[in-house]
């Protein structure tokens, strides 16, 4: 395309999830009532593993990361979605160029360090099952925090040559993201520029980013369920794949969303199926994992209880 058809935007606008007036409300209300409880438990999970010594495992240790990790998602999008509910006018709904690069850096690092730390769960919970003997010499502390930091440090790191390509594209005379976040598949979209590239950029990194944590994971699952159908026990197996059953549960949502969004060949992207996608694994599953992890965990229940026991007997003292 000739230069002169291009455009050096300076903003975009943010259309949402809906242009219909009469749902801006009800979607307002939606999510922020979802994002209130997303904080609510995250911060609830990460207070019970800090105060409670029975929490202060490496599992429950690479929970609290999780739960920062569905913080930040949440909170990276959220807030912007809202205002632009509360926006009538389409003109009132931009955001800044550099900010929405920002947006999008700080939502794919969250979702690759989230592949990574999902992985070292998964290996974690391998290792406390099929190697318990060794489990506390292997997973000690220098390793669990070598593990998270490498998680974080590859999430982070990994996505800036993204960042570069995207914030050097052309975009054409429109600037309209059909989408409630700065998605790269919408950028895209706009870009006048020769995206091939970027393309097969972004299916590769999805292979490896996405598929490769993703197979050690179900690896890890496979030795696991293979050693707990050996436990002559019918009450330790069921105690042993109630407590491996949270994870996979977050895992499977997890990697179903993303790997469904980001490793379909580019033409057959829909960006209006791409939303309801996006809502799962940027609101809907940081919402649920608080209840997978506690509701399915005896020993994240039994804190809770204690914590609300000590708050009534503190109540009773005060009255």
């Amino acid at each position: 395309m000739e230069k002169s058809n291009q455009t050096l935007l300076s903003e975009f606008l943010i259309l949402g999830l809906s242009q219909n007036p009469q749902l801006q409300v009800p979607i307002f209300i939606v999510f922020l009532l979802m994002y209130l409880f997303t904080l609510l438990g995250n911060l609830v999970i990460i207070t019970l593993i800090c105060i409670d010594k029975h929490l202060q495992k490496p599992m429950y240790y690479f929970l609290i990361n999780l739960s920062f990790l569905d913080i930040g998602f949440t909170t990276v999008i959220i807030p912007k979605l809202l205002a632009v509910c509360l926006k009538a006018k389409k003109s009132d709904k931009s955001i800044n160029f550099s900010a929405c690069i920002l947006q999008f850096y700080f939502m794919a690092s969250f979702i690759t360090t989230e592949f990574y730390l999902l992985s070292v769960m998964a290996y974690d919970r391998y290792l406390a099952i099929c190697n318990p003997l060794r489990y506390a010499s292997i997973m000690n502390k220098r390793v669990m925090v070598l593990l998270t930091v490498t998680s974080w440090t590859i999430g982070f790191l990994d996505i800036i040559p993204h960042v570069v390509l995207i914030s050097k594209l052309s975009y054409c005379a429109s600037n309209e993201i059909n989408h409630f976040f700065c998605d790269i598949n919408a950028l895209l979209k706009l870009s006048c520029t020769d995206t091939f590239f970027i393309n097969i950029a972004t299916f590769g990194e999805g292979i490896v980013i996405g598929l490769g944590p993703f197979i050690l994971t179900i690896t890890s699952y496979v030795l696991i369920i293979s050693n707990i159908m050996q436990i002559p026990s019918k009450t330790g197996r069921q105690k042993l794949f109630s407590t491996c059953s949270s994870h996979l549960t977050a895992v499977v949502l997890f990697y179903g969303t993303e790997l469904g969004v980001y490793l379909r060949p580019t033409s057959s992207y829909s960006l209006d199926k791409d939303k309801i996608f996006a809502v799962m694994y940027t609101v809907v599953i940081p919402m649920l994992n608080p209840i997978l992890y506690s509701l399915r965990n005896t020993d994240v229940k039994g804190a809770l209880k204690k914590v609300i026991g000590k708050l009534r007997q503190t109540q009773t003292v005060l009255q």
